[in-house]
């Protein structure tokens, strides 16, 4: 299996969540993952993967990361069928508990509709926000692992490891 992390990083939580990830990825599977920057890499490098991971945070009232905002468009000219996606995000669930991990929504939207296997959903129990579009429709999952380092940092490590070991079974299932 082939893996990459895609990201977008303004103030580089994302792209530490992604590191940790990275290392956490490295050591299920021995093998060395490579992380790109979306303001730097086309998204179309992701192409070249089996296994994507991609990495966004929402901004504000639901708003898309700036990198992630720029490169939108080119979402919908990927060719993603039969490749494995996971995606993770970070918001903040008590200073903008009505927008809560929007953009992970969001983007899960845009992947899906590309007829990728997405893999990941993560319960969203431990969490406390008042809405959210990155539910599943029957509001028990989000889309892809949620972190909140801005009031759960101590919890982040954890969900890390526990997801990176859930999308490494879902791979091979």
């Amino acid at each position: 299996m082939r893996i990459a992390i895609f990201y977008g990083s303004t103030t580089c939580y994302t792209e530490m969540a992604g590191e940790k990830i990275q290392e956490t990825l490295h050591t299920l599977t021995a093998q060395t993952i490579p992380m790109f920057n979306i303001k730097d890499t086309a998204l179309k490098k992701c192409e070249e993967f089996d296994f994507i991971v991609f990495g966004i945070s929402t901004w504000d009232f639901g708003e898309l990361q700036e990198d992630w905002e720029s490169t939108w468009d080119d979402i919908r000219s990927l060719q993603l069928t039969g490749k494995k996606v996971a995606i993770y995000g970070l918001g903040d669930q008590l200073g903008y508990a009505d927008w809560f991990q929007d953009a992970l929504g969001m983007l899960h939207d845009e992947v899906v509709a590309l007829d990728a296997d997405i893999i990941g959903y993560w319960p969203n129990e431990g969490y406390e926000f008042a809405a959210s579009k990155a539910l599943t429709a029957d509001q028990t999952y989000f889309v892809g692992l949620s972190l909140d380092d801005e009031n759960q940092f101590d919890l982040s490590h954890e969900r890390i490891q526990q997801w990176c070991t859930q999308i490494v079974e879902e791979y091979t299932q």
